[in-house]
């Protein structure tokens, strides 16, 4: 079954669980607020996914941090702020079997499933 993490109401996940709804796809939603990822989630999914790409720098959660915070931003600085804010995750992240996947863009949505 695919594992999907995000918030409820984020945009890109509502759509992003529209299409899999719509495509009778099964899977566990789990609510980032609700349920934090771990630090093991976290680097199992930054083996397969950039940290650049998994830390969301355009997202109001980044903007509203210091700039003592995006200072020399690191992996590590970066999984810390992962941890303490599971907000600033790109999102939806999606796990189908052992790959990982991170936002929503239909045409690779159709691929996985």
């Amino acid at each position: 079954m695919l594992q999907m993490y995000g918030i409820k109401n984020c945009d890109t996940v509502k759509k992003a669980r529209q299409f899999l709804e719509k495509h009778d796809v099964d899977y566990e939603f789990h609510d980032f607020k609700q349920q934090p990822p771990t630090k093991s989630q976290i680097e199992t999914w930054l083996t397969q996914i950039d940290w650049q790409i998994l830390l969301n720098m355009r997202g109001m959660t980044w903007r509203k941090l210091s700039d003592e915070e995006k200072e020399n931003i690191s992996k590590t600085k970066a999984i810390e702020l992962m941890l303490e804010k599971p907000s600033i995750i790109k999102r939806p992240v999606l796990e189908v079997g052992k790959k990982v996947s991170v936002g929503f863009d239909e045409a690779h949505y159709q691929k996985l499933v």
